[in-house]
């Protein structure tokens, strides 16, 4: 009897292998994000090596900020109500510390920094206060609070072994290389449907938790989604950050979307309604806009539409051919 149940286990056991395997084999046809020189990725530090005092209770209380933003400063939070109800690490996966998913490795190393969008030197302050009008839809913080001072503190913590004008191997938001053709919504429309309308839902509106504090998964338009100023709005960031870490669970050494999937559902995500953003003060100096900025005017003569949506080759071409 117990050399059944052994046996039994093993042909379960090996099933279940056999499954995994086949569809990481089939996941992966895809493309694989490269994971080469291994020695070179960044791990964030761990919880346990906070430093003791004041100054570790703000790295605390500034983690829990990111991951809960909404509780302390959503439209019922308990300390100021200035955002949409979206939390921080929803497009700063797992408090900021992930491979890819748009971390803080290199934030503390690089600002301040002079910012084409601005035209402006910036510092962390004014960066996490971009987000929170931008991808939060909201208000700036007073940056003299607790609450920015933690967000500061904890941000820095993060990338705190990283050397000054360094950055990580692995931070922001991988890079995927041009269609050669224009992204397309409606076939983006498909692959909402069939990988992504589970979570976020068929009008894109996220699940909320059940005391209504916070998303569970968060809305990908409409009112309480990131507005039309938000990095996430430029459909390469949205397509690489899909291809790594999307569907949820997903890893960036093993994606589940194809590069073609990745942008498609972009295009389709970012034709969806949502709120607008003042971008009128962006990219003072026209000629360092990126490619698929998706609002004039342009240094260039490509319309609205190819900025946004494709083909980027003859853009990224011309920017080669005029660059001083």
């Amino acid at each position: 009897m117990r050399k059944l149940i052994y046996l039994s286990l093993f042909i379960v056991i090996g099933s279940l292998l056999w499954v995994s395997l086949n569809y990481l084999e089939n996941s992966n046809n895809a493309g694989k994000i490269p994971v080469e020189n291994e020695d070179r990725y960044w791990y964030a530090p761990k919880d346990k090596d906070i430093p003791p005092g004041e100054k570790g209770d703000l790295i605390r209380y500034g983690k829990e900020l990111i991951a809960h933003t909404s509780k302390y400063l959503g439209p019922k939070g308990s300390v100021a109500q200035i955002s949409n109800g979206l939390n921080c690490q929803n497009c700063h996966l797992d408090a900021g510390t992930v491979m890819w998913g748009n971390n803080y490795s290199s934030v503390y190393s690089t600002y301040p920094k002079l910012r084409a969008r601005s035209g402006q030197v910036e510092d962390i302050p004014k960066r996490v206060n971009d987000c929170f009008e931008r991808s939060l839809n909201g208000q700036g913080l007073d940056t003299s609070s607790i609450e920015m001072n933690a967000l500061v503190e904890y941000i820095t913590w993060i990338g705190h072994n990283q050397p000054k004008g360094e950055k990580t191997y692995g931070s922001g938001i991988f890079k995927l290389a041009f269609l050669d053709r224009a992204a397309n919504p409606q076939k983006g429309q498909i692959v909402y449907q069939e990988k992504c309308q589970s979570c976020h839902m068929a009008n894109g509106e996220g699940i909320m938790n059940a005391d209504g504090s916070e998303y569970q998964y968060p809305p990908l338009w409409g009112e309480h989604s990131y507005n039309s100023g938000a990095g996430l709005y430029r459909i390469s960031n949205l397509a690489g950050y899909a291809k790594s870490n999307m569907p949820f669970g997903v890893s960036f050494a093993y994606p589940i979307l194809s590069d073609e999937e990745a942008w498609d559902v972009a295009a389709f995500i970012n034709s969806q309604p949502r709120p607008e953003f003042d971008n009128s003060g962006d990219w003072p100096d026209i000629s360092k806009k990126p490619i698929d900025h998706p609002f004039g005017p342009y240094a260039d003569n490509f319309d609205e539409k190819q900025h946004k949506y494709g083909p980027f080759s003859d853009i990224k071409t011309w920017k080669q051919q005029h660059s001083k």
